[in-house]
């Protein structure tokens, strides 16, 4: 992956800029390219091709996606971005659409343009876009409908603080068409006071009071008023900074919800049973994606499909047939194992996986897996902000494997956890933690792996080497 990843930067720098080629030449040449690197084992082609696309002829997504007739959906959040718009998807496919969507999780712009380039004659486009890409592909595909789900802090040396990101969304915001539909989640502070400005918005929550708690993290984020600055309260917290929250000294308040997830019944690691009151009605969705930072993607993707005139009853029926998208609560049988993969990228996520597996009632057995590739961040301080030590409490944990590229520092945190332990295995190579891990279960056990983004791409490609998983580009 990573050499994937340094192959198209040199590319992208060795393109000088020239004049727009013809829109036929310029597909033609970035779908050749795209074949090219399938074949010469360069990755799944959802980057090279349209990052050739955008700078051989530099209209191309612009002009791609006014051709959609449905109109653009583009879906940003820092987490929960790929599951939500693998929910989304279902729902626009059960209605009968057909759609063309980065499912691959090629983020970016060039991203996008690949999957409009592959994807002849769709009725309705749906992407995912990355937090600080937004502003760009707003301008260039004029969407119908926006979601922002959430900002959690998230890459440091590559994003800065969250307020850089939120300065740019409130931009994006403020030059919105008024007829775009915004879907926003009221229940993060920073993204509600954002949304709550654009006159044409759909606003979603959580009010299950039996989820809430009652003290916020330590490392949460955004936990001040974004008008004065004054310290927040909150009724009830779900995860992070979001939940049910007001502003004593300006009078700010959580906007209430257009779309309302009112009970959340979880039923392990298999899924979950969400009841909602939206203005079409309720809605029953049984979903098979465990833990809440999933049922708020699940209550995002409702709203968005409401959004776009899907009926309850179709979306119901569309979020009960999907499962995982890659690496996000997927699990993989190997032999008599079964693994589950969660991916975790930031504290607030990493807190929710492990607060997902304490609820387990079997052995424990971890494979934590620590990258500081780009898509990573290259600063992983963010791990002493994760509450590891809730793993080391009582006797659950029965095993523990580290690896990734920065095994040695997760070893570290651990060493100086509360409780700390130096009962684990250190394993930096994606093969050799798999195996150990593996070794460390025993038959009919459990693993669960709690990667980072490149991490777990690497470990896929461990399972798919060995014909336990697809490539990450061939699973939809």
């Amino acid at each position: 992956m990573t050499a994937h990843i340094r192959w198209t930067e040199r590319i992208d720098d060795c393109l000088m800029k020239r004049p727009s080629l013809p829109h036929w030449l310029a597909a033609a040449v970035a779908r050749t390219a795209g074949r090219l690197s399938r074949l010469l084992g360069r990755g799944g082609g959802t980057t090279l091709p349209g990052l050739l696309l955008n700078r051989l002829r530099p209209q191309a997504t612009e002009e791609m996606a006014r051709a959609v007739p449905n109109g653009v959906i583009l879906l940003s959040g820092t987490n929960g971005k790929t599951t939500t718009a693998r929910l989304v998807r279902a729902a626009l496919d059960e209605s009968g659409a057909r759609v063309v969507a980065n499912t691959a999780g090629s983020n970016l712009e060039r991203g996008v343009a690949t999957a409009l380039l592959n994807t002849p004659e769709p009725d309705i486009a749906l992407f995912e876009v990355d937090e600080a890409a937004l502003p760009t592909l707003v301008q260039q595909t004029h969407p119908r409908v926006v979601v922002l789900m959430n900002l959690f802090r998230d890459q440091l040396d590559r994003y800065g603080e969250l307020e850089h990101l939120a300065q740019k969304w409130r931009s994006v915001v403020a030059d919105l068409d008024p007829d775009t539909i915004l879907v926003y989640n009221a229940d993060d502070p920073g993204v509600a006071e954002i949304g709550a400005e654009h006159p044409n918005s759909v606003a979603y929550g959580i009010e299950d009071p039996h989820l809430g708690r009652e003290t916020l993290p330590h490392a949460a984020d955004n936990t001040n008023c974004r008008r004065c600055d004054s310290p927040l309260h909150y009724q009830m917290i779900t995860i992070g900074h979001l939940g049910q929250w007001a502003c004593p000294a300006c009078g700010l308040i959580r906007p209430q919800p257009d779309l309302i997830a009112s009970n959340v019944e979880f039923e392990g690691m298999d899924g979950q049973q969400i009841a909602m009151s939206t203005a079409s009605g309720p809605i029953d969705v049984s979903l098979r994606l465990p833990g809440l930072p999933n049922a708020y993607n699940a209550v995002a993707a409702v709203a968005t499909a409401i959004a776009v005139g899907i009926t309850p009853t179709t979306i119901s029926a569309a979020l009960a047939e999907r499962g995982a998208a890659f690496g996000r609560a997927e699990h993989i049988n190997v032999g008599t194992r079964r693994v589950t993969t969660l991916l975790a990228k930031n504290p607030a996520g990493a807190n929710e996986n492990i607060r997902m597996v304490l609820n387990e009632t079997h052995p424990l057995h971890l494979l934590l897996l620590l990258n500081d590739r780009t898509a990573d961040g290259q600063d992983v301080s963010w791990i002493w902000d994760v509450d590891y030590e809730l793993l080391l409490e009582g006797d659950r944990l029965k095993s523990l494997t580290l690896g990734g590229t920065r095994a040695h520092d997760l070893a570290l945190r651990f060493r100086y956890a509360v409780g700390g332990t130096t009962d684990f295995s250190v394993r930096p190579e994606p093969a050799a933690s798999f195996e150990t891990a593996m070794a460390a279960c025993g038959a009919g056990g459990r693993v669960y792996v709690l990667p980072t983004y490149t991490a777990m791409l690497d470990f896929r490609r461990v399972l798919a080497d060995r014909g336990l998983v697809p490539e990450f580009w061939e699973d939809e």
